[in-house]
């Protein structure tokens, strides 16, 4: 349900369904850069909205690696109330530049209006959306929960985008696109995150201060061999190919409120895993543009190229 793009069109046979994950982490691969597959998910190719897990420690597309999201960030328990949009208007709260909306949401098809109904009255009578949205959703996303995590304005269809950023906050809001009708909850809403590429020269200055390597969060996704060739002082190394030990605790190893700084050899797998760390709740996320090749290139000819 998100923008098109050509860089992120699913095949044309895909089966239709709501939300793609970006980034989806595909490890079946080799090595070569990048490792990070944005379009790896039984969705249609319209959509491309960040995926963050609720209740579930991870999810389990086929060919997808799994991600953990930040669980605080998604309270249970909450009362729902209900009311119907249209989702054809356009939004005028969600006009305000740089706000992020937490969404979950279920998706049934465009003519099981009696189911629709149904569901309706349930969470009128207190069921849990997400409950529901386990149960009944035709969208992958059900493995979640419904969540569908920290989006903005553009990357989702209108007709979603206009229903969930006019939405008062847990309220259930019913919309309908060309993938059926949406029963959606926005949970939550921040400012926009920070996500920005910096220069090898920049990174190099920042990090002769004893200051910026003591507060700053210095993460390298390359693999050990690649480490073992060059590296940076006071990175910590999380292999990408281990993301499965180290992605459920991104959060207790890491602030996300902090600066977060991620390398790899030319800056395709470190921006792919900034984009993710974007989603998972990080406040402000750099890349390390080009990556340890262009910092030894540019910046500190000490470090060796491979």
């Amino acid at each position: 349900m998100l923008r098109a793009s050509s860089c992120f069109q699913l095949p044309p046979n895909s089966a239709p369904s709501l939300f793609s994950l970006i980034p989806s982490l595909n490890l079946s691969s080799p090595l070569p850069e990048p490792l990070i597959s944005p379009v790896n998910c039984t969705l249609s190719k319209a959509l491309l909205v960040p995926s963050l897990p609720h209740r579930f420690h991870s999810f389990s597309f086929k060919g997808v690696f799994p991600m953990v999201g930040l669980h605080q960030f998604c309270p249970r328990g909450f009362t729902a109330s209900f009311s119907a949009g249209s989702g054809s208007s356009e939004s005028s709260s969600g006009s305000v530049g740089g706000r992020e909306i937490l969404v979950q949401h279920l998706l049934v098809k465009e003519d099981d209006a009696k189911l629709l109904l149904e569901l309706q009255k349930r969470i009128v009578e207190g069921e849990d959306l997400s409950d529901l949205a386990v149960e009944y959703s035709i969208c992958p996303s059900k493995e979640e929960g419904g969540m569908l995590g920290w989006v903005r304005k553009g990357q989702m269809v209108p007709e979603f985008e206009a229903a969930a950023f006019d939405a008062t906050l847990n309220k259930v809001v019913k919309c309908k696109t060309k993938f059926g009708w949406h029963l959606l909850q926005v949970l939550s809403e921040r400012e926009e995150s920070i996500l920005e590429d910096i220069q090898p020269t920049e990174l190099h200055e920042k990090m002769q201060d004893p200051s910026f390597l003591e507060e700053a969060q210095l993460i390298d996704v390359r693999e050990p061999e690649e480490v073992a060739k060059a590296s940076l002082p006071n990175f910590q190394v999380l292999p990408l190919r281990q993301f499965a030990n180290w992605g459920p605790e991104i959060a207790n190893r890491f602030d996300p409120q902090k600066d977060t700084y991620v390398l790899c050899h030319h800056g395709m797998r470190s921006l792919q895993v900034a984009k993710w760390l974007q989603t998972q709740g990080f406040r402000r996320v750099f890349n390390a543009s080009g990556g340890i090749h262009e910092y030894a290139v540019k910046a500190d000819p000490s470090v060796p190229t491979y």
